[in-house]
């Protein structure tokens, strides 16, 4: 089966959703369960290697607290910066709704790692959230980051009382092989690998196909939800139900205001990791106040 077939029939099933939208579904009570409502939605905005210049992450980064300012839902937000911004992004958000994370952090907390930045440098300019495991660091775009090198800097962003935003996601090959699930499950039984159930009040799980990042694609719905839905039954199995039913998971992979209502809509989704979107002021508002 290819990629462009499986998106022909994810377009469908998008379709589709929409006609169940308009027949109730998503005001049906079980889409409005959300955990009990003990879970927050979270917007994080992730810039990656972007922008280019400190004045554009200012004006990015005053734009998202602007918007949050008057947003039509209690949630919380996030912008995780490039390091070289996020002291002034962290000095923009202040007494904000917005907080700021980081895209990274290194595996030892201080010495001679050229080049590295630690858990303490970045909860010491404001951080609160971490993104760990990004395909973009899994799959060689920067880096090859394995799930033991991933769990470590997990538990050192917990340790530091940071939240650690654990990102899983298959890749086209994986998922054309119908084997989406199965790599989840083992990327989060080794990325949380030693993490007791207290400690996951500080972890945020973010699914990303690696088939829709950047390019265009996005998982249907339904796609995303059964993911969802997978991964807050694994950690039932693993951890308890009032544990699986806290957890935030996140959805990131082309994220757009055209497609955030019906997404954000699904029980188990809690929210959004926004790539390119999140560079676009007007488009990163738009999914902030999604319907």
């Amino acid at each position: 089966v290819s990629l462009d077939m499986v998106m022909k029939a994810a377009v469908a099933m998008v379709m589709a959703a929409a006609g169940a939208e308009a027949a109730g579904f998503y005001s049906s009570p079980v889409m409005q369960l959300r955990g009990g409502g003990d879970r927050r939605f979270l917007i994080a905005g992730n810039w990656k290697m972007n922008p280019e210049s400190l004045d554009q992450a200012k004006a990015l980064a005053t734009s998202v607290v602007e918007t949050s300012k008057s947003l039509k839902k209690d949630i919380d937000v996030c912008i995780c910066c490039p390091h070289p911004f996020l002291t002034t992004s962290s000095d923009i958000c202040k007494g904000s709704k917005v907080e700021v994370g980081a895209q990274d952090i290194f595996t030892e907390e201080k010495g001679a790692f050229t080049g590295g930045v630690s858990i303490k440098q970045v909860k010491s300019i404001g951080c609160k959230y971490v993104l760990v495991g990004h395909s973009e660091r899994r799959h060689g775009n920067i880096a090859s980051e394995s799930n033991a090198v991933i769990n470590k800097k997990v538990k050192m962003t917990i340790d530091s009382g940071l939240v650690a935003c654990l990102c899983i996601g298959e890749t086209k090959e994986e998922f054309e092989a119908k084997k989406n699930k199965e790599v989840c499950a083992k990327q989060l039984a080794e990325g949380l690998a030693g993490v007791t159930k207290e400690q996951l009040a500080h972890v945020v799980l973010a699914y990303e196909p690696v088939w829709a990042i950047g390019t265009g694609y996005t998982a249907s719905p339904e796609i995303a939800q059964d993911v969802h839905k997978f991964v807050r039954q694994w950690l039932e199995e693993n951890y308890d139900k009032a544990t699986a039913d806290s957890v935030r998971i996140l959805y990131g992979g082309s994220v757009t205001p055209d497609n955030v209502d019906q997404l954000m809509a699904c029980p188990d989704i809690d929210g959004a990791l926004v790539g390119g979107a999140s560079l676009v002021g007007e488009k990163f508002a738009r999914i902030m106040n999604f319907n």
